[in-house]
């Protein structure tokens, strides 16, 4: 299992791969929390951990990743498999924040869908994300 100080490495390592620019306006930089977080309308025999979020509030503008849901859901993983998924997550919320600031709204849609599909049960693990542009 990788523990908090190794994913923080992986993490670390994960921002250098991102050019200084894409990360304008993104007052609160990047935490890795400790935490784990489910999403609200989880369900108990399916339970959806919510691995990192894009938040934009009154302190700023930040993305969050949580270590604890991304150690329960991975914890069976491969170290790689550890890191993939971080860094997938970590651009997943990079993109929120930069459509949020082109004023595109693209993958917010595409996560209300990817719920709607989990409320439906279905599975939601292998639906692709749109593409860019």
């Amino acid at each position: 299992m990788v523990t908090y100080d190794e994913a923080a490495a992986m993490l670390e390592a994960v921002l250098d791969e991102v050019p200084d620019e894409l990360f304008k306006g993104l007052s609160g930089g990047v935490i890795l929390a400790e935490e784990f977080k489910l999403h609200p309308k989880s369900i108990p025999q399916r339970p959806l951990y919510i691995m990192g979020e894009y938040r934009n509030n009154s302190l700023g503008r930040n993305i969050v990743l949580y270590y604890g849901s991304f150690s329960r859901v991975f914890a069976y993983r491969t170290r790689q498999e550890f890191e993939d998924r971080l860094r997938h997550t970590f651009k997943h919320e990079l993109r929120h924040h930069l459509e949020k600031m082109s004023g595109i709204n693209t993958l917010n849609k595409y996560d209300d869908d990817k719920m709607a599909m989990y409320e439906m049960g279905m599975d939601i693990n292998n639906f692709s994300e749109p593409p860019i542009g």
